[in-house]
């Protein structure tokens, strides 16, 4: 009986390290043009499977690694469908480089309609990097795709969406990386080509050694090109939403000479480099009159909480002048919960003096 477990088990691991060297063989293909679809399966330690689903095209012609990653929370339904509608719109022979694409990145999450988090694992795949070989299912994937993905890529992109209880204003994001100038500045120039009105760039401050916990913050780290785009709102699929990423992505691969496909910006950008956090301090029952896309003042008052009899817990006002990027959009609402995040420009003279008990440190779900 134990050599036959034996047995299962070295047939059960060496399936998944197949699976698993599945991408790099194909990566490695020296066949152009190419696409093919494939399913990095995994397993953790506690019994939970579930995979990976990757789609690697190569242009007819040798260029650039771009990675177009979706789905890192399953509730997030506009970059989900536009990478779907990617991954049949793109011609390989019309195409310089390649694209690795990842449709849905938390695929238990997205079939399970559950916002943020794995719920096997209960992990949250966009705070699990650079992740765990040895880990949960959720830390398996993210060492995967780190060591895999955002290693071979040139750029990285990581498209996000307001989760279903978030209200959200669409804009595009990148990290002011001081130590990889190079990298910064090539994110900051495909952000400003992507169509995107709202450019927003966040401070980075951690050290090569801490980790990155968010996905495209890791490919940052890691010395890649790396920036994410917001769109939708709600859990809803809007065409506006789905529209505004398919064209972000089109207007970056012409801006590398990768794809002949964009149209470009066609308004003023607007630079938000300051993000101001307002979070909750009691659980109830959150009222609020403001919408996503909102400009706000310096203590203002842009929502409140009440217990269950109605009795007010809380109120929550804006520590400094700006627009609301997104903010919580349902009833419900726990301690410790972002209410809303405020952008700003620094150059802007009305945001000064911001209130220092509200946290100003960079933070994403």
């Amino acid at each position: 009986m134990r050599k036959i477990l034996a047995i299962s088990f070295v047939l059960f691991t060496g399936t998944f390290a197949f699976s698993q060297n599945q991408f790099q063989r194909v990566f490695n293909k020296g066949t152009r043009p190419l696409k093919e679809n494939m399913r990095i399966d995994f397993a953790d330690d506690m019994g939970n499977t579930g995979h990976l689903p990757i789609t690697i095209i190569k242009g007819i012609n040798e260029g650039p690694v771009f990675t177009v990653v979706a789905g890192v929370h399953g509730f997030e339904y506009p970059p989900i469908v536009a990478t779907q509608a990617l991954l049949q719109e793109i011609d390989a022979n019309k195409l310089s480089g390649t694209l690795i694409i990842l449709p849905i990145s938390n695929i238990e999450s997205f079939h399970t309609r559950t916002p943020f988090i794995n719920p096997q694992d209960g992990v949250n795949l966009n705070g699990a990097f650079p992740g765990d070989p040895a880990g949960s299912i959720t830390r398996r994937m993210a060492h995967f795709i780190t060591e895999n993905i955002i290693s071979v890529s040139d750029v990285f992109l990581d498209i996000h969406g307001g989760d279903a209880c978030e209200d959200l204003m669409p804009f595009i994001c990148y990290y002011d990386n001081k130590k990889k100038p190079k990298q910064t500045a090539m994110a900051k120039k495909l952000s400003d080509v992507s169509g995107f009105e709202y450019v927003v760039s966040y401070a980075y401050t951690i050290s090569d050694d801490e980790p990155a916990k968010y996905t495209f913050k890791q490919a940052v780290q890691d010395g890649k090109t790396a920036l994410s785009i917001e769109s939708g709102r709600l859990g809803n699929v809007e065409k506006e939403a789905v529209d505004l990423v398919k064209e972000g992505v089109y207007n970056m691969l012409k801006e590398m000479k990768m794809y002949e496909k964009g149209n470009g910006t066609n308004h003023e950008i607007v630079r938000l480099n300051q993000q101001a956090y307002v979070r909750s301090g009691k659980s109830g029952i959150f009222y609020s009159s403001h919408q996503a896309g909102d400009k706000v003042v310096k203590g203002e008052v842009i929502g409140y909480t009440t217990d269950e009899f109605g009795n007010l817990l809380e109120e929550y006002v804006a520590p400094m002048a700006g627009i609301i990027l997104y903010k919580l959009a349902t009833p419900p609402i726990n301690e410790g919960d972002t209410v809303a995040c405020i952008g700003s420009n620094s150059d802007d003279d009305d945001k000064k003096g911001s209130d220092e008990k509200y946290s100003k440190k960079e933070s994403q779900k």
